[in-house]
């Protein structure tokens, strides 16, 4: 096979056949992530804000200022570069909340964000891409180092050892009599195809997405302040389909009396979008442009990765409950990659879910991802860091985490029994 490839490789030209082949992948990103976002919450029953609050509170709190932090370190850092005379913007600041707290899906749809004249940083796309990647790799090793360690020093609430993994946990596939269902059909199909349905549930997300994105506009319009900024009209698409899915949802669930949406079948499109997305993004990514401010990257992201080592080591033990190291850990995951990260190391601690880390950990999600991961405030921010500086934003993160830990003390900080 060696031979035969190195035979073809000789007699044509290998990158006019790579380009080639990949043509059109620059465009897959932009439109996937709008998928990956509608059908975040479609399908899911969301309950009372109280329910969330009661459930996951102090889960909530510490993913908050966890978020906060990865704007505080990259931001604060990315000033420090720019004192000593590094030739770089202080945007980079925000490829680690973009990159790790985002993840690939949002990078991409920020590429054309980073584009426009008001920011001119094309090369923004690159740095936040190549972030969301070590990002992943990070989380998974780093999370791993953690867990031995908290095996090590009785950190497990379950105190399961890691390294006594199953064959089919270490490569990854089901066996036969036990895998999961990939979802359920909803209608009959004699009526229309579940599959078919589902898409076009995503479709119409997307389409109250985009009436909100021209809403925004033309409330831009009306405002001279606003128009010079050109914000609104500027901001992407992929938030907005969040909220599309949102609202169609909570339409479900007010007027339908049997849910049409199945949560499994939803996930599995989304999840089809992403992974198709994480592989286009990737192949987009320009080493040459990350060489020229590789050492700046490169400190930034290390910044990120050790302030996230931090959270879970130091902080959680102090700010979240019982099975403190298994919900950290999950956030760890999240933070720095997809909430598949994050699940997938909670796994590992608590495979049988008999702590109470993964209910708060998906309780809070539903607070958390329509402003930090990914969501307003993520896209608010680049905006935000061009107009007004690093300065500005960097002492608003601080403020956001000083505000959490005092709705913490007040709120949600656990009473000592006398």
């Amino acid at each position: 096979i060696i031979q035969v490839t190195t035979r073809v490789c000789a007699n044509m030209d290998v990158p006019y056949v790579l380009t080639n082949w990949t043509a059109g992948w620059s465009r897959l990103p932009g439109t996937l992530i709008n998928i990956v976002f509608a059908g975040l919450f479609l399908g899911v029953a969301i309950p009372p804000i109280r329910t969330i609050w009661r459930k996951a509170g102090p889960q909530l709190a510490y993913g908050q200022i966890v978020a906060w932090g990865q704007y505080t370190v990259g931001l604060g850092l990315a000033l420090v570069l720019v004192a000593i005379r590094f030739r770089i913007r202080t945007l980079m600041g925000v490829i680690v909340p973009v990159g790790f707290e985002g993840g690939h899906g949002t990078a991409s749809g920020l590429v054309e964000v980073f584009r426009l004249p008001k920011i001119n940083w094309t090369e923004g796309a690159d740095f936040a891409l190549a972030s969301a990647t070590i990002g992943i790799i990070s989380a998974i090793v780093a999370g791993m180092a953690l867990i031995n360690l908290g095996a090590r020093r009785g950190w497990l609430a379950k105190g399961r050892d890691p390294s006594v993994l199953t064959k089919d946990e270490l490569i990854g596939i089901y066996p036969i009599d036990k895998r999961p269902e990939a979802g359920r059909q909803t209608v009959a199909s004699s009526s229309v195809d579940s599959l078919a349905l589902h898409l076009a549930f995503l479709g119409l997300a997307i389409l109250i997405g985009y009436g909100i994105k021209q809403l925004l506009a033309l409330i831009e319009g009306l405002s001279p302040a606003l128009a010079r900024q050109e914000i609104l009209s500027n901001f992407p698409l992929f938030p907005l389909c969040m909220i599309g899915g949102i609202i169609l949802q909570l339409v479900f669930t007010k007027f339908a009396k049997t849910p049409p949406v199945d949560r499994e079948l939803m996930q599995r499109l989304a999840g089809t979008a992403l992974d198709f997305l994480v592989v286009a993004a990737i192949s987009l990514i320009r080493i040459e442009v990350i060489k020229h401010a590789l050492v700046p990257f490169g400190i930034i992201v290390l910044g990120g990765i050790i302030w996230n080592v931090f959270c879970v080591s130091w902080l959680a033990r102090r700010l979240l409950p019982d099975a403190w190291f298994e919900r950290a850990i999950a956030e760890m995951g999240q933070s720095m990659g997809v909430t598949a990260t994050g699940l997938l190391l909670l796994r590992v601690v608590d495979s049988k879910s008999e702590t109470p880390a993964s209910e708060a950990f998906a309780y809070k999600q539903l607070l958390h991802e329509p402003f930090m991961g990914g969501g307003l405030w993520t896209t608010s921010a680049v905006f935000l860091v061009a107009a007004w500086g690093a300065k500005p934003v960097l002492l608003i993160s601080l403020g956001a985490i000083a505000l959490w830990l005092a709705i913490w003390w007040l709120f949600l900080r656990p009473l000592k029994k006398p």
